[in-house]
């Protein structure tokens, strides 16, 4: 097996290739841990030095971060789980992380330990950061700073063919042209055409990554929602399937349960998750990867 290699171009000057890890923040690690075991993740390694595990399947990497200073610090979010951080897969850490401070980012104040890597970031919405990571060839992140579980597979096969496909941001009322214009310059993420969607929530607009390969969902407020709390946030994560009726029915057996109703009964084209404690869902959407050797 040969490794391609993507460089940036043009329209990808990040070299942006794909989410490297999506984390989690949350009081209750364990909680969570059962909740994507269920999903079909394995805890494959532990952090060195802090409350923070590694779950993996197949392509997919999911961070639990449960150190205290990751935690929401509201009283009111103290029971909850974020989504605190995006990692995007990028040709040169370093080279991106400059070019979005460039272009207008906010740089995150670093929060390496001792022989830790210093993951560069910005700041994203709400409390959220946007990492960027280096994958080059057989080495990364993980080597360095988390332990493997012993006698774990560390590269556990994805079940029914699953991927990360994209994140639904929640923003506030007619905000979408900032959040355009925020991924557009600093990340060349391209807004779909009006009324493109994908699965079976076909809400706000869609946001499409420079590499091809995930999507941004940016949702404001429904009409007639003046009492409904709502924060800009990252609020699900999207999870792509060749099948999606076959994922929904090993999900299923594995104890998940997927909302029966319209307008999102679960069907060819996608499935969701019911709300699980700590705010957690999932959404399911159909999606074929390009294959690379």
């Amino acid at each position: 097996m040969t490794v391609q290699e993507h460089n940036p171009e043009p329209s990808n000057p990040l070299g942006i290739d794909g989410i490297e890890f999506i984390e989690y923040a949350t009081a209750r690690p364990m909680m969570l841990g059962a909740l994507l075991e269920q999903m079909g993740f394995v805890a494959t390694a532990r952090h060195r030095s802090r409350e923070v595990t590694l779950y993996r399947q197949g392509s997919m990497n999911v961070i639990v971060n449960a150190d205290p200073a990751a935690l929401p610090q509201s009283e009111t979010d103290l029971q909850s789980t974020v989504i605190s951080a995006i990692a995007l897969r990028v040709r040169d850490a370093d080279a991106a992380y400059r070019h979005a401070i460039h272009m207008g980012a906010w740089a995150i104040q670093t929060r390496a330990g001792v022989m830790e890597l210093n993951i560069p970031g910005v700041h994203g919405v709400g409390d959220s950061i946007l990492y960027f990571v280096d994958r080059v060839r057989d080495f990364s992140i993980y080597d360095v700073d988390f332990k493997p579980i012993p006698h774990v597979d560390p590269h556990p096969p994805a079940l029914a063919g699953m991927h990360f496909f994209g994140v639904v941001q929640t923003i506030g009322r007619d905000r979408s042209p900032e959040w355009i214009d925020f991924y557009q310059q600093l990340m060349s993420f391209r807004p779909l055409p009006e009324g493109h969607f994908f699965g079976v929530l076909p809400k706000g607009i869609l946001l499409e990554s420079p590499c091809h390969s995930f999507y941004l969902q940016l949702v404001e407020p429904p009409e007639g929602a003046a009492g409904l709390q709502w924060e800009e946030q990252l609020v699900r994560v999207g999870i792509g399937a060749p099948d999606v009726l076959d994922a929904v029915r090993q999900l299923q057996q594995r104890g998940i349960v997927f909302i029966d109703r319209e307008p999102a009964q679960s069907s060819e084209k996608g499935a969701l998750t019911q709300l699980y404690k700590g705010g957690i869902s999932f959404e399911l959407v159909v999606s074929h990867p390009e294959k690379t050797a």
